[in-house]
């Protein structure tokens, strides 16, 4: 049965609707959800859907092989990043060939890269006055939101909109797709 661990730095409802999803799935399990923020909501989310939670700093995940070492213990097969922030070290790509799936709340390769998450990026869809947004999941490879592109689903942006309710849309999509397209990759490739 494959198992998943759900990365994530914020809030946590990305995770949260994973953790959900897979609950009882008779194939797919979430065992693990780590966490870069002592301080983040997602903590929580994870402690109280009953996964394992572990919150980790920086030299966990660039300096040593703390992080592989608890992957390998939990035996993981794939990781989901759902909102986790910072860039994936080349170590654990390596561990996880084609095995690691990132969320991106834009349509890529517009509004990608370092610093574009969460509210920056819808603040600069409005701005930039486009008609339409969305998500993006892709695998993650060694630069931020340039891995491979698995699944785009798209939102009309109306002129009134603002980035908050913008958001609103994009969480919409990402609730629908995200755990869904997992689920396929994870199918496909077991």
């Amino acid at each position: 049965m494959p198992r998943l661990a759900v990365f994530a730095s914020g809030n946590g409802s990305n995770a949260q609707r994973i953790i959900e999803y897979f609950a009882g799935h008779p194939a797919i399990t979430v065992d693990l959800l780590l966490c870069n923020r002592p301080d983040a909501p997602v903590v929580a989310r994870g402690k109280n859907l009953g996964v394992a939670t572990r919150v980790f700093n920086r030299a966990a995940l660039y300096e040593t092989g703390e992080i592989i070492e608890i992957l390998a213990a939990k035996r993981i097969d794939y990781l989901v990043l759902a909102g986790f922030l910072w860039l994936i070290p080349q170590s654990l790509i390596a561990a996880y060939p084609g095995r690691i799936i990132n969320i991106h709340p834009a349509l890529l390769p517009k509004y990608g890269g370092k610093g574009m998450y969460g509210m920056k990026v819808h603040e600069s869809v409005v701005a930039g006055s486009d008609p339409k947004s969305g998500i993006t999941i892709h695998y993650v490879d060694e630069k931020y939101d340039e891995g491979k592109i698995i699944f785009q689903a798209e939102c009309a942006v109306s002129s009134g909109d603002t980035p908050a309710m913008l958001a609103e849309k994009i969480h919409a999509l990402e609730y629908r797709y995200y755990p869904e397209v997992i689920e396929k990759i994870v199918t496909r490739d077991d």
